[in-house]
């Protein structure tokens, strides 16, 4: 909207010379708002996708005054001249961030909106949580809009369609639109619902981990995690190590995961078993291997590592087999194959039982 284009009353150029003094004051303001309520969500390890601050343009005011400038006595009247929106990637955060605002800033709760309760038709582009807010020590009204990252993408589509702008749709399109966002709605509501559900599963996973009820629970990527949580083969780590009285860095043994996978384990209860009956001969092998060297410095994998060899070993994987232990954890390389034909060449020496 052009200025020029603009009439003002004379209370409304009352208004807008008001806001001409005040300007100086917001940004400061507005600058003040955000870092508190930034650094407070980063205390609370909470992930937001966007946060963003503006000051009311003189041109947007403007164009507010003319349409409803007399229902305003004073600048301080309105309040959005000050804005902050924070987009969450799920409903239950933006309430997160509603409570941390609540201990932040004094709330005018007559002047707030929570519209996420209003369940109109065709709503849910506008379903923020609005807080109309002041700082502790006294400042101007500001607004906080807080909503999730489907909610603003919907609001900015509808915006850029022009589907709440003055041309009054078919019934065919608001039909279509408010299937949209009835889908939208629901993937949002059920994101959540899934997160919550996932979380929930993983608390299950490490409780049955803790208990020691491994065959209960399938060999994933989560429940891997919570298996290494235990240190599983610090003992095997430590018998290898008093070789050479070498030190043990640590080192993420993920990677190894894919590899287990590939031998038919399917639950950690296998994977438990694997350790136990293998560790021995685990030991033999890194012993033939470490003896005639000086290393005093080993990763955190090194008994995993000589399990997974050892088991190729007893399953008669061959040289090809043992290869493919390389390549999984180190990557493919020509050396590879040579680390297979050496293990090889050592296990004819060791009583290894199939």
């Amino acid at each position: 909207m052009d200025n020029s284009t603009i009439q003002l009353d004379p209370h409304g150029e009352a208004l807008m010379q008001q806001f001409r003094e005040l300007l100086p004051t917001l940004e400061p303001l507005a600058q003040k708002v955000y870092d508190l309520l930034r650094n407070a969500i980063q205390q609370q390890g909470i992930y937001v996708t966007a946060m963003e601050y503006r000051v009311k343009t003189e041109k947007s005011l403007a164009g507010k005054l003319e349409r409803k400038g007399a229902k305003y006595g004073s600048i301080t009247d309105i309040t959005d001249l000050v804005g902050v929106r924070i987009i969450t990637f799920y409903t239950d955060e933006v309430d997160k961030v509603a409570a941390i605002a609540k201990g932040l800033y004094s709330v005018d709760w007559q002047e707030s909106v929570d519209k996420r309760k209003l369940h109109q038709l065709n709503s849910f582009g506008y379903n923020s949580l609005h807080y109309i807010c002041r700082l502790r020590e006294g400042s101007i009204r500001f607004e906080l809009q807080m909503r999730t990252a489907l909610q603003h993408v919907w609001s900015t589509i509808e915006h850029d369609i022009g589907y709440k702008g003055e041309v009054k749709l078919p019934d065919e399109y608001r039909r279509q639109f408010s299937r949209l966002a009835g889908m939208l709605e629901l993937a949002d509501d059920e994101f959540s619902r899934l997160r919550t559900v996932m979380t929930d599963y993983r608390r299950q996973i490490q409780s049955l981990v803790k208990s020691g009820r491994l065959d209960d629970v399938p060999l994933s990527g989560d429940s891997f995690r919570s298996f290494l949580a235990t240190h599983p083969f610090n003992r095997l780590n430590k018998r290898i190590a008093a070789v050479n009285q070498a030190e043990i860095y640590p080192l993420t043994m993920m990677s190894y995961l894919p590899l287990l996978e590939s031998f038919g384990f399917e639950t950690l209860g296998d994977v438990q078993r694997f350790i136990e009956e293998n560790s021995d001969d685990a030991y033999q092998l890194a012993l033939s291997q470490l003896a005639l060297t000086d290393l005093d410095i080993l990763s955190e994998s090194v008994g995993l590592q000589y399990l997974c060899l050892v088991y190729v070993l007893k399953h008669n994987g061959g040289r090809d087999g043992l290869k493919f232990v390389y390549d999984t954890i180190n990557g493919k390389a020509d050396a590879n194959a040579m680390l297979a034909d050496m293990i090889l060449e050592q296990a004819d020496s060791l009583p290894i039982q199939k």
